[in-house]
């Protein structure tokens, strides 16, 4: 099974993901983290490629967390598309955390030009990072999906 967890920086899309390993299983890869399969970046994405393909075949369990929408058009048919979206306000402060109290003015502005970029997609699940519980809809998921 292949579960792509797709969203903003900030928006809960690595809790979950973990949930969601805890509930399922699965290897969990993050962004480019792909790029170690290979020396060359082209051979790398193409081995990933099958990889997420495979996955969605349901020969092996993936977790895909996406923060770039370039990253969406590595996804093969088959793949379970979960937005993970968050208030921008809760986005802010998390991002505020991470840089240890300060929020640049330039990342700050970063945050809100990038708020609502995935909203337009399809997904079969949305999960609401600011408030929903990350367990229980890792539970919703797994009776959904467990083997």
């Amino acid at each position: 099974m292949l579960i792509a967890i797709i969203g903003e920086n900030c928006a809960g899309k690595s809790t979950l993901a973990e949930a969601v390993k805890a509930e399922l299983g699965g290897e969990v890869i993050t962004g480019k983290d792909y790029l170690r399969m290979a020396k060359s970046e082209s051979e790398a994405e193409k081995l990933f490629r099958e990889k997420l393909k495979s996955a969605a075949e349901e020969d092996e369990d993936i977790i895909y967390v996406i923060s770039e929408k370039a990253h969406i058009a590595l996804l093969p048919d088959g793949a379970v598309r979960v937005l993970v979206y968050c208030d921008l306000g809760v986005i802010k402060e998390r991002f505020r955390a991470r840089m240890r109290g300060t929020l640049p003015p330039p990342v700050e502005k970063m945050l809100e030009n990038k708020h609502g970029a995935f909203d337009g997609g399809d997904y079969e699940y949305r999960f609401d990072g600011g408030g929903e519980d990350a367990e229980a809809f890792a539970k919703k998921l797994s009776t959904e999906f467990k083997k």
